[in-house]
């Protein structure tokens, strides 16, 4: 036995040499591939943040982006605590603090709301509601007060379920309790119309709206038929088809709330990629001196650029 040992051909030890090398090349790359592919992934997100400064560029604005996709290190961040005025968007906070109202049984989707005269906001604004009922005095199913505000953004609207469930500070106080960063909700909608200085006291940080829209989606704090009801009128809205929803692929679902004003072009939303999963961002564009088009296709463009790197 000790002679067929020693006396094998070369090529026969050769192999039993590299047994072991290809054994261990084999386990090396078992080892590793996955750190290998985190690392490409991490190394590939300053050339998104890049090109996401590059898109933000031609806004001739302040631009202010976050994002966010469980499981992964998606960082689309370009000033991401920024303060920027969010106009429309306080409506889906307010409609998720009216829903936890009636969660605690102080409110009931059925419930008639009166119309007053007094919530008319004048002489005109955006309101189907206000265009459907010029004098006001009549009641509103809340369920559609909450459906016009979120998903038609009816300034009118919102400040009728403002006025119901407290105030401002209501909702603010609901979003802190939720552990959200960087929202402050400090007037309604007829504030804003008559001073164009006080959207600048409404703001929602980026980080803080991506947070909201995750956890809305995640880990909601709604009962799931109120978490849905939510989630459909944001899918359903009409409004800023050109933002978020712009550049991304035909059928794409998108559930999202945009915001504008003069000085604020917004959006932020939860886009459902082809797997399944929800990719939650938020894209404020702040006094922009470019055309209203201009404004909505950085953040098409930008929304395409983060929905392509979450793809890959």
């Amino acid at each position: 036995m000790e002679i067929i040992i020693f006396n094998c051909p070369p090529s026969i030890r050769a192999i039993q040499r590299s047994r072991p090398l290809r054994l261990t090349t084999a386990w090396a790359l078992f080892v590793w591939l996955p750190a290998l592919l985190l690392i490409t992934q991490a190394l590939a997100q300053p050339s998104l943040q890049h090109q996401i400064s590059t898109i933000a560029a031609d806004a001739h604005g302040r631009v202010s982006v976050a994002c966010s996709l469980a499981g992964t290190s998606l960082n689309c961040d370009l000033n991401p605590r920024a303060h920027p005025p969010m106009q429309s968007i306080f409506k889906l906070p307010l409609a998720m603090a009216a829903l936890h109202q009636i969660e605690q049984g102080k409110l009931s989707l059925d419930q008639q709301i009166r119309f007053l005269s007094s919530d008319r906001i004048l002489p005109r604004t955006y309101s189907p509601l206000q265009e459907k009922y010029p004098g006001g005095e009549i009641d509103i199913a809340l369920h559609e007060l909450l459906r016009m505000a979120v998903s038609l953004s009816d300034n009118v609207a919102a400040d009728i379920v403002l006025r119901t469930i407290g105030g401002p500070k209501v909702v603010d106080d609901y979003i802190h309790s939720l552990g959200i960063r960087g929202f402050h909700l400090q007037d309604g909608e007829a504030t804003l119309h008559r001073d164009a200085k006080a959207q600048y006291r409404n703001w929602f940080e980026p980080a803080g709206a991506v947070q909201l829209l995750e956890r809305l989606s995640n880990n909601s704090p709604l009962t799931p038929g109120h978490t849905q009801l939510v989630l459909d009128w944001m899918r359903e809205t009409p409004r800023a088809p050109d933002r978020i929803k712009g550049a991304l692929p035909a059928g794409t679902i998108v559930m999202h709330k945009p915001g504008s004003s003069d000085a604020a072009t917004n959006d932020i939303g939860l886009i459902v990629l082809p797997d399944g999963r929800r990719l939650a961002i938020a894209v404020f564009i702040t006094d922009s001196t470019a055309a209203d088009d201009v404004r909505d296709s950085r953040i098409a463009r930008i929304a395409r650029a983060v929905y392509d790197a979450a793809t890959r």
